[in-house]
């Protein structure tokens, strides 16, 4: 059947997660994302009234969700669907204003406009999106227009890093150009033996064994959400054999000659002020472990970057690739809601 709720017996131990929610009735997937989106609607009492996943049962479904290697063990109950086909998924009846669609397949506004037929109102996709517009909070979400816009993408993990840095160093400073590096820990894309890679041969290598050199487009998006800065950024990444937390290096050509000291006063007023929440700042001896489960989009390291001359700074930030993006996702909900 398309919709199958689980079962209380299933739930029963740990249902009291879910006793009183208000405010946006929102529906998601259950991958990777999915299940940790689900963890910060709940913590930001965003209801979710159902989920879809087409590939796993519903048994499996409930120990995914309960049981997580690098965030931990965690409660709720919830109704599930298992529809493969996006127009087929009930979200109408289902009480569902806003899908998170985290697939990763239903990317472009045609695809994702599936779950509109469904009788969502409105669909946010949790990665990059070829035509669908791109928001990043604390950068651009004041461009949303609710009267237009019903499908819109979240952007990537590292655009959400990248981007309220760069724009806080673009408003203080100015960026004539820049290049950024992002060291990222490995993901479900990747192997975990040597394998056949359809793309690049190295991308087919063990993650756990390797520093793996990747391509990415999360700089270049930049572009899209700070038009500025359109065809002055683009970067690369190495891939490492971390299961969770990544580092962004952001090294530009400023316009306007600023010390380090300015530099890091610029950006810790950024985060105590209109970035909070969204940009951190620290000045403490940290590592990536340090970081895990953080919701910031980015955590700004004082103690890390270092600048050449007045002109030439490396600037780097950290951020939980996967938590702190689902936190993100969640407050695109809630903003989007906030317009309606």
């Amino acid at each position: 059947r398309c919709m199958s709720p689980i079962a209380d017996t299933v739930w029963h131990q740990f249902r009291s997660f879910l006793s009183v929610f208000s405010g946006v009735d929102s529906t998601l997937f259950f991958g990777r994302i999915g299940r940790l989106v689900l963890r910060a609607c709940l913590k930001k009492g965003i209801k979710v009234v159902a989920i879809n996943d087409p590939f796993i049962d519903l048994d499996y479904m409930v120990y995914m969700f309960q049981y997580d290697s690098t965030h931990g063990r965690y409660h709720g109950e919830i109704s599930v669907y298992q529809c493969k086909n996006p127009a087929d998924i009930p979200w109408g009846s289902a009480g569902a204003k806003y899908v998170v669609e985290s697939t990763g397949v239903f990317l472009t506004n045609e695809k994702a406009g599936a779950h509109l037929k469904g009788g969502a109102s409105r669909v946010v996709v949790s990665a990059p999106s070829p035509d669908a517009p791109m928001f990043v909070m604390g950068v651009n979400e004041d461009k949303y227009d609710p009267s237009s816009m019903t499908i819109v993408s979240n952007a990537s993990c590292t655009t959400n890093c990248l981007a309220p840095l760069a724009k806080v160093i673009h408003d203080n400073f100015g960026i004539e150009e820049a290049l950024m590096t992002t060291v990222h820990a490995y993901t479900a894309t990747q192997k975990t033996v040597d394998g056949p890679s359809a793309k690049k041969w190295r991308d087919g290598r063990s993650a756990g064994k390797n520093i793996i050199p990747a391509s990415t487009g999360a700089a270049k998006a930049v572009g899209k959400v700070i038009p500025e800065l359109n065809g002055k950024l683009t970067g690369m990444a190495f891939r490492v054999p971390v299961a969770d937390v990544s580092v962004v290096d952001l090294t530009c050509r400023l316009s306007k000659p600023a010390s380090y000291t300015e530099i890091k006063k610029a950006v810790k007023a950024a985060s105590e002020g209109p970035m909070k929440g969204i940009l951190g700042y620290t000045e403490d001896q940290v590592v990536s472990s340090d970081f895990i489960s953080d919701t910031h989009s980015s955590v700004f390291d004082a103690s890390a970057g270092i600048s050449l001359n007045d002109n030439f700074v490396k600037l780097i930030s950290w951020y939980d690739n996967e938590y702190g993006y689902s936190n993100r996702v969640a407050d695109l909900l809630l903003y989007m809601h906030s317009k309606e």
